[in-house]
């Protein structure tokens, strides 16, 4: 963090887990079983072995009805058209037989989850992440509910409301201290995950509805860095170079930018801003003792509109799922999955 002190108190630390309107229970649980972490048999990643493999049975036989390129690399709007068809074809039939084994593998990692102290007695899950934002995704959470009744386990499911690529950015509002919020229109958030980074501009609306309900990306960047494969260096100078840009916009349209910057990541963030693990999937070493994050952002940007910069952390899970807080108050316990190249989590218990 930057020495000099900022001009508003902070809500506790990075990683901030006692919220004024909830309490983040758990995040960025690692369960283990003989094959390894159970959360990654619910991945997007293991979405498309699961598929490939059944490409590869397909292939034994004839021609593939997907083509020649390999599961990872197909498209979801390729997947969902698979699927939309109202006639039957081989490819709806491969892809259809992937969404019901994916969807009992989902099925199974929620009941593991359920069992653990911090998701005592959750009530709802909401799915995220880049994987729910497709037809496939939609009937995967579709079909893994049933599997859940038939399972005898009760929960609700169902999909993060935001977009896709704005749920882990609009979280931040409930993040933000207080002071921010009231006296200014809009946060800088970035959304760094394993194949993609989001930078936005968030507005936060309080004066439209108090809760937050009503917050609103007004300008959002996406960049696929897994196709360019930075260098750790690298990657953070275009995160500085994001930020920038969105700075310069809210300039030009008079947007009163908090002089606050929120980055949601995976893995398990200490109080000092530090990742503990779980950052495997980012390139270069981020749970390095040299490394910090928001430091390094604050050297690059030490002021916003005149502003010494405060620059907070959190898992990204945790992000994502606060962005659904306001419509999680007829519930007491909820949680969120989140699906991108692995599966993060994280569960909550509301405080009114």
């Amino acid at each position: 963090m930057p020495t000099d002190t900022p001009a508003h108190p902070l809500p506790d630390v990075h990683g901030a887990r006692e919220l004024s309107s909830v309490v983040v229970e758990g995040y960025s649980l690692q369960l283990r079983d003989k094959d390894g972490f159970v959360g990654d048999q619910a991945s997007q990643t293991a979405f498309r072995q699961l598929l490939e493999r059944w490409r590869q049975r397909r292939r034994r036989k004839g021609e593939d009805p997907l083509g020649g390129k390999h599961s990872r690399e197909l498209t979801k709007k390729v997947l969902d058209q698979a699927v939309a068809s109202r006639m039957a074809s081989e490819a709806a039939d491969l892809v259809h037989g992937a969404i019901e084994e994916f969807a009992e593998e989902l099925a199974w990692v929620i009941d593991r989850f359920l069992r653990q102290p911090s998701w005592k007695g959750v009530e709802r899950i909401v799915i995220g992440g880049g994987f729910p934002g497709s037809d496939v995704g939609e009937r995967v959470i579709l079909q893994a509910a049933a599997v859940l009744e038939e399972m005898n386990v009760h929960v609700q499911l169902g999909r993060i409301g935001h977009e896709t690529d704005d749920g882990g950015l609009i979280g931040w509002v409930h993040l933000t201290p207080p002071p921010m919020l009231r006296h200014h229109d809009a946060i800088l958030a970035l959304d760094i995950g394993g194949t993609n980074v989001r930078c936005g501009i968030v507005k936060t609306r309080i004066r439209r509805a108090s809760d937050l309900s009503k917050a609103k990306v007004v300008r959002r960047e996406k960049w696929r860095h897994a196709d360019e494969r930075p260098s750790r260096k690298v990657l953070v100078e275009r995160l500085a170079e994001m930020l920038e840009d969105k700075i310069r916009y809210s300039r030009k349209k008079g947007l009163r930018l908090a002089p606050f910057i929120g980055i949601a990541c995976p893995g398990l963030i200490r109080k000092d801003g530090s990742i503990a693990r779980g950052a495997q999937n980012l390139p270069g070493d981020w749970e390095s003792d040299n490394f910090h994050l928001p430091t390094e952002l604050c050297k690059r940007l030490p002021s916003i509109g005149g502003e010494a910069t405060v620059a907070l952390m959190h898992n990204d899970a945790v992000v994502q799922g606060l962005s659904e807080l306001p419509f999680m108050q007829d519930v007491k316990r909820w949680a969120v999955l989140t699906i991108g190249t692995g599966l993060g989590n994280a569960s909550y218990t509301n405080r009114r």
